[in-house]
């Protein structure tokens, strides 16, 4: 062997441990993905695709991803859902007819199906591998396969599919339809109806579980405020009315509170109020959960979800609140400038372009 070959050699050896140790050590880039247009079809809140912000820089606008979901006539249908996935690398979005699938590494759009009564929010299992995605308000849900888009199987409540949250450990799927008081529970290894929750005094708008997938918060129609039930026993527990507003007419949605999360310690819940442009905030450490303060937002909150760590609260409207001082700490604006707002948003963790963690656009609790 050559006196060269054996010094390159023994330079390759020397450099892999500063190699693996620099790769280990690349910062993770916090990044918010907000899927446009998410408060309806309005376009005037964000235009039309995903717009990703950087979290740790303040919130500035990164990009625009380009999306499909398209009319007959050319133009944008409403964004629905919004999920991803870190280990297969996928990031899906709903419409009212259709639900498309990206690679997250090349953003580029890899399939967009339609399905038998259209699409509502949808969620993803912690694998990736499926999604529970409800019909448009129909009867029935359509259980798919993360990476082709077929349907595996369909899930029939009749409860005006609507809204859908995945538990963390992907044993189950819960299914909430806006005709419906009762909060469907789907058994993932099944694809089983295996038990409900309630009745509910009124019929399921956007609701959330805590960790354990013991207890869940549900929004109601003609209710300011939750009430709450639980998921072992399927009895409701508690009635939860905001304290000091008055209920009244509102833009969207047609009920007083449309959006409800748990910050992802399960300290704290945050519950939309559409007529008074507030969020309000419960103690959850105590059962049942106590008002402790309200915050102003610019225009109807109709969700709020958090980032991965707690310490971010982000309600549809676009502010940026610091959970701990609960005071607004930025907005989202587009490349333009214009203000942003969406329904559908959720963190993704990169290094480098490589996907390491996803939130959730519900606000779920993470405590298991």
């Amino acid at each position: 062997m050559s006196r060269s070959l054996v010094l390159r050699l023994l330079i390759i050896v020397a450099l892999q441990p500063v190699i693996g140790v620099h790769a280990a050590d690349k910062p993770v880039r916090r990044q918010l993905y907000v899927a446009t247009p998410g408060v309806r079809n309005y376009l005037e809140y964000g235009g039309h695709g995903v717009l990703v912000f950087d979290i740790d820089a303040g919130h500035k606008f990164v990009k625009r991803i380009p999306t499909a979901g398209l009319d007959g006539a050319g133009k944008p249908l409403n964004v629905k859902g919004i999920c991803a996935n870190a280990t297969t690398q996928r990031l899906y979005v709903s419409t009212i007819q259709t639900l498309q699938c990206f690679d997250l590494l090349t953003e580029k759009l890899l399939w967009e199906k339609a399905y038998d009564g259209g699409c509502d929010r949808m969620a993803i299992a912690p694998d990736g591998k499926v999604l529970y995605v409800p019909s448009l308000e129909k009867d029935h849900w359509h259980v798919v396969n993360g990476q082709t888009g077929d349907i595996i199987a369909k899930i029939e409540p009749k409860s005006g599919a609507h809204n859908t949250v995945y538990g963390l450990d992907g044993k189950h799927c819960y299914l909430a339809g806006l005709k419906s008081p009762l909060l469907t529970v789907a058994d993932t290894s099944t694809h089983q109806v295996s038990k409900t929750v309630g009745p509910f005094t009124a019929s399921i708008r956007p609701f959330t579980i805590n960790g354990k997938q013991t207890v869940c918060f549900v929004c109601l129609n003609d209710l300011l405020g939750f009430e709450i039930g639980d998921i072992t026993t399927g009895t409701k527990l508690h009635r939860v009315e905001v304290a000091g507003y008055e209920k009244g007419p509102v833009k969207r949605h047609g009920c007083p509170s449309h959006g409800i999360g748990l910050t992802p310690d399960e300290k704290e819940v945050w519950v939309c109020d559409a007529f008074n442009h507030s969020m309000h905030v419960f103690d959850a450490t105590v059962m049942p959960p106590k008002q402790v303060a309200s915050l102003k937002v610019r225009d109807e909150p109709g969700w709020i979800t958090f980032s991965l760590d707690g310490k971010l609260a982000y309600p549809s409207t676009g502010e940026v609140f610091d959970v701990g001082t609960r005071k607004i700490i930025a907005t989202l604006t587009d490349e333009t400038g214009a203000a942003v707002q969406s329904e559908k948003m959720l963190e993704i963790d990169l290094r480098d372009q490589e996907p390491v963690r996803t939130g959730d656009q519900f606000g779920v609790g993470r405590v298991q």
